[in-house]
């Protein structure tokens, strides 16, 4: 038997965070916004620093979450898509794009109510009924507070919690793999290639150059030397649908922190050209902004491993058709790694929406490494980049199952009353 109630009678407190935004500086304490939030936690490296006592300010103001909170994005183009519980005591504030839940543990389990929050039916609901606005999607904390939740006895949502937690713990370590990999990668890119550490450089002269000293038998090139820019397809709003047999990459598939989220691609159904195919291994490159913050602009990503067949981008993605069977790996460094992205967003302009042209991409200068030195980094990393896709394939069929499962335990229609699963006490 499932009782349903409003989100905010279970739940001891439903807020955000700042809507005062504090001027950033060089050292400081984080202060997460939508863009550093992902399906684990908050990522504190990707987030700005604001002085001690703005900080402090803020945690006064209650803009800092507790360890059990629940976090969910409210404003942009991802609002509701990303959820997730704090395990540990957060040491951040946070902006007004993100919603804090703080669960009533007497009246429901935190844990249960996480895992109802982020099941895909919950978010549907939650996008149909509540999102406003049309440039900046966002929901409001007096719609968060009327969404509705139906929940189980205790132990059946304990049972429920734990039966789900199983799947998300997998999840989040294959996630940390994947983490530590592309750490590794860029940790050796940097070493070789801004900081001219590579293998046998204490052989090598340095040699003048546009860009400054560089190692003798580098040159300078432009992007445009090296790579073709192919634009993405442009569609339709009716071509995205939920049986669709081609994987649509957009805009949703980059995250603003750097990497590629499964839960952004869609299911495309209509007519494309050759030259809006993409396969894994390819390397892509958003141009649009649909926020103005420059925050995905120039952001480059690897196609990785999807289940469907066929994939195509949009045309808010471009992809880099590296020349001369040039090294990929090599590629995705300069383009992620180097300072390619942060000086070409600034070249993205318009007037409701930022756009970034081909233009100013291959005309980005460089310094490119001898054919021996790639071809040694390229053996390095692209193992790296094998495991990372094989680890991401895992993690498509683990919340694809997730995603089976879920709605079947939330409502009802698997019962876990009789299961032998160990539940823990109410409140813990």
């Amino acid at each position: 038997m499932f009782e349903e109630s409003a989100l905010e009678e279970v739940c001891e407190r439903i807020t955000d965070g700042s809507h005062f935004s504090p001027k950033s500086v060089e050292t400081g304490f984080p202060m997460a916004s939508v863009k550093d939030l992902n399906s684990f936690g908050v990522s504190i490296p990707s987030c700005r620093l604001i002085s001690e006592d703005d900080f402090k300010k803020l945690i006064r103001q209650g803009c800092q979450p507790e360890k059990g909170d629940i976090l969910i994005s409210k404003d942009g183009a991802t609002a509701i898509d990303t959820v997730c519980f704090l395990k540990t005591k957060p040491h951040f504030v946070l902006l007004s794009s993100v919603a804090i839940i703080r669960p009533d543990p007497k009246k429901i389990s935190p844990k249960y109510l996480y895992f109802y929050l982020d099941c895909y039916t919950t978010k549907s609901y939650m996008k149909n009924t509540f999102t406003t606005g049309a440039a900046i999607p966002r929901v409001v904390l007096k719609d968060f507070r009327r969404i509705k939740i139906r929940f189980p006895n205790r132990a059946s949502q304990e049972k429920i919690a734990n039966i789900a937690s199983s799947y998300y713990e997998l999840l989040e370590n294959n996630s940390r793999r994947i983490q530590l990999l592309e750490s590794m990668a860029k940790l050796i890119y940097d070493e070789w290639f801004v900081k001219f550490k590579f293998p046998g450089h204490e052989k090598v002269k340095m040699v003048k150059s546009d860009l400054g000293d560089i190692p003798e038998g580098w040159e300078v090139k432009r992007v445009y030397d090296i790579v073709d820019i192919q634009k993405g397809l442009s569609y339709k709003s009716e071509n995205l649908v939920d049986d669709g047999k081609i994987a649509f990459v957009n805009l949703k598939c980059f995250e603003r922190g750097g990497g590629f989220r499964y839960d952004g691609v869609k299911r495309f159904e209509g007519d494309f050209k050759e030259k809006h195919i993409v396969k894994c291994g390819d390397i892509v490159l958003a141009v649009t902004d649909m926020t103005q913050n420059r925050e995905i602009v120039a952001r480059a990503a690897r196609i990785p491993k999807l289940k469907e067949n066929t994939i195509i981008i949009s045309m808010d993605v471009v992809k880099m058709n590296p020349k001369n069977g040039l090294d990929k790996s090599w590629l995705f460094g300069l383009l992620n790694y180097s300072s390619f992205g942060i000086t070409i967003k600034e070249f993205a302009n318009g007037v409701n929406v930022l756009h970034l042209k081909s233009e100013p991409i291959g005309e980005y200068k460089f310094v490119m490494p001898d054919q021996k030195t790639i071809e040694v980094y390229s053996q390095i990393v692209s193992s790296m980049y094998q495991d990372i896709d094989n680890l991401q394939l895992k993690n498509q069929n683990l919340a694809t199952t997730r995603d089976l499962l879920l709605p079947k335990l939330i409502s009802g229609d698997l019962d876990v009353s009789e299961l032998d699963i160990k539940v823990s006490e109410v409140g813990a």
